[in-house]
């Protein structure tokens, strides 16, 4: 798969400054042209308007709108008025707000050609030394089931092989969500708002309590340090498919629940994560089942759960191919208002409370701890058809008719491969063959594989095994339609875990989650940040990945690598938690700066898994050289760091993960 063009046009490469050889080789290995250069400027946010003002954008801008610690950001194009209705919700309040755009600094001066200096010769870098297969499937591994290859995580895959690591790994205890405020945001009983309580007042109290940016912080320290790599990386996969967000959810603790529960039935059973997901409150507040009325039932939870959760559209072979070589109807609407009779009679688990009672009369008040209990005055008892041939008898009760609605979804044949080639494609790639998908769907359906699983379909610690074991994953020559473009959170974790940085996560949620699609915790939609389906532009292909990829998020990948070699990342905010900042530590390579074939090979296996294509390491091996102490005799050995980072990361060799 190709990542596609990644820069716009600028002037010559002749003359340019030493500071900007790392812009000029990514335009050489990346399109192989010369003439291109990225520059990145120096970024930062500038006022544009105040509170009632407006203002305009050329093209399409990040702009914000509140003031410091309380923002609305958005992606705007035009003019924009700079008001509360503009911008959907008031962050502020009570508070002059004002609106900033993040641009380009104008007090910065355009570096200036410098004229060409001539370098002595330097000692000739050594050759490429393929690693062995050995090394290179556990990269490949790493990369598949973790946020990020490391050499450590290499070295311990190879010694144990691919089986054995993935059996320590689903062993190991989980590494939890637990930032954020508590219960209490639904157990205020005063007329006044939970944050202009005395005891709560603050600016960050929203943020705190209400918001989903806690949970940003721990899935940041969870991924770039922590030893549970598969659970958090299956979980997260697992977050993609059986979606809520905190764009419409209000309550840290609630949503910080619901992503525990993910963890901890990462390699469960898929019945058993089915059936928490809808007693979960907090997906009875986003898809509008909790309180749901036999008079009038929400179809909303009962089509989801059809159409994203368990058996998708289209009825499916086991390979994942249309039956028939059509899309045919997996239900229809009479079906999905079958589904939601069956799930009606579910209100919030018993804690809640308001200064107004409960409503309706006879639920409970809003509360996110614990599953949702049922009300059987609201729940419908009519017999019912459901999927898989199956039955709901007249009388049921809620409790009841939730178990048949399960079985129901998992005896379908479309649930194994619609849920299987969906963690294929998360986890390894984003074309499978046919024949890929089937036998996940096999081991799906028979809840085992090899020595993983209980043999109860549904398994997803055999589900799991399957995909990253299968030959498609682990041989070491990859199908031309293989791999898949890493999501931006995936990119930014790989390039934190290979520098040997950390991050948590601050950095990551409202800016570049934001400038680069995918703030996690805060998708869209119910259909996540991206469809499965996805189509490649120009191809045959699908890439879920590139519904967030443009030509804009490309260059912000590159901005990426910017802000963490040369801008020096983020240091830590005082308002955050246990703040680290985000950062990495390249000490670990000047000891190879000196051979700059070496260096580049070294962090070449890291992000890559292989040695780059000759040309493109030629290429690079060329500007890594160029530093010597002719150039910079106090830095030239972390100038070659930095510049070999730079350029072996912001490849499409790194950037398309195979």
């Amino acid at each position: 798969m190709r990542a596609g063009n990644m820069l716009t046009r600028g002037d010559g490469a002749a003359g340019r400054p030493a500071r900007r050889v790392r812009a000029l080789l990514v335009s050489s290995v990346l399109i192989g042209a010369s003439g291109w250069s990225l520059a990145a400027p120096a970024m930062k946010w500038e006022t544009a308007a105040s509170e009632g003002g407006s203002f305009s954008t050329s093209g399409l801008q990040s702009v914000r709108y509140g003031v410091t610690g309380k923002w609305v950001k958005q992606t705007r194009s035009g003019a924009v008025v700079c008001s509360n209705a503009s911008f959907g919700r008031d962050p502020a309040v009570g508070t002059v707000k004002r609106c900033e755009v993040y641009r380009a600094s104008a007090s910065r001066a355009t570096p200036t050609a410098a004229p060409v200096v001539a370098i002595a010769a330097t000692p000739a870098p050594t050759a490429a030394i393929a690693p062995d297969a050995a090394t290179r499937n556990a990269a490949r591994l790493a990369m598949q089931a973790s946020f990020g290859n490391t050499e450590a995580l290499t070295a311990e895959i190879k010694a144990k092989g691919a089986a054995r690591w993935i059996a320590s790994q689903m062993q190991l205890a989980s590494s939890r969500y637990s930032s954020g405020g508590n219960a209490t945001v639904h157990q205020n009983t005063s007329a006044t708002s939970y944050c202009d309580l005395p005891a709560r007042a603050g600016p960050n109290c929203w943020r705190d309590n209400f918001s989903s940016i806690p949970l940003v912080w721990d899935f940041y320290r969870n991924a770039t340090t922590r030893q549970d790599q598969l659970r958090q990386r299956v979980a997260f996969a697992l977050q993609q498919i059986v979606v809520v967000s905190g764009t419409d959810v209000d309550g840290t603790y609630g949503l910080r629940n619901y992503q525990n529960t993910l963890l901890d039935n990462a390699f469960g059973n898929y019945r058993q994560l089915l059936k928490k997901v809808a007693l979960s409150p907090v997906m009875g507040d986003y898809l509008n089942n909790v309180n749901n009325d036999k008079a009038a039932p929400n179809e909303n939870f009962a089509r989801e759960l059809l159409q994203l959760f368990s058996v998708g559209t289209c009825l499916l072979n086991a390979d994942g191919s249309l039956r028939g070589g059509a899309c045919a109807p997996t239900y229809d609407n009479d079906t999905v208002r079958a589904y939601a009779h069956a799930l009606t009679g579910w209100t919030y688990p018993a804690g809640g409370a308001t200064a107004w009672g409960c409503w309706p009369r006879g639920t409970n008040c809003r509360f996110h701890n614990g599953d949702m209990v049922a009300v059987e005055a609201r729940h419908d008892t009519a017999a019912r058809q459901l999927l898989s041939g199956t039955s709901l008898r007249a009388g049921l009760t809620a409790p009841a008719a939730l178990e048949v609605v399960l079985d129901s979804l998992m005896a379908h044949p479309n649930t194994a491969p619609f849920i299987g080639k969906q963690l294929i494609q998360h986890l390894v790639s984003s074309n499978p063959s046919p024949a890929y998908v089937s036998r996940v769907s096999t081991a799906f359906t028979a809840g085992k594989y090899s020595t993983f699983g209980t043999g109860q379909r549904g398994d997803l610690a055999a589900t799991v095994a399957a995909v990253l074991l299968d030959p498609e994953a682990r041989s070491t020559t990859v199908a031309a339609n293989g791999g898949k473009l890493r999501d931006p959170v995936l990119m930014f974790t790989s390039v934190l875990r290979g520098l040997n940085g950390q991050s948590d996560g601050d950095a990551l949620s409202w800016w570049w989650g934001e400038e680069l699609r995918e703030h996690v915790f805060r998708p869209p939609t119910v259909f996540g940040f991206y469809s499965p389906d996805y189509p490649v532009p120009g191809t045959t292909l699908v890439g879920p990945s590139f519904g967030v990829h443009n030509t804009g998020s490309a260059l912000q990948r590159l901005n990426f690598l910017t802000y963490l070699l040369e801008w020096g990342g983020s240091t830590p905010v005082t308002s955050v938690p246990n703040a680290t900042g985000t950062k990495i530590d390249l000490s670990r390579f000047t000891a190879d700066a000196t051979d700059a074939g070496k260096l580049v090979d070294r962090l070449s296996l890291i992000a890559t898994g292989q040695p780059l294509p000759t040309a493109t390491r030629t290429e690079i091996v060329k500007a890594v050289s160029w530093w010597t102490t002719r150039t910079d005799k106090a830095n030239w050995q972390a100038n070659r760091v930095k510049t070999a980072a730079y350029l072996v990361f912001a490849t499409p060799n790194f950037q398309v993960e195979r």
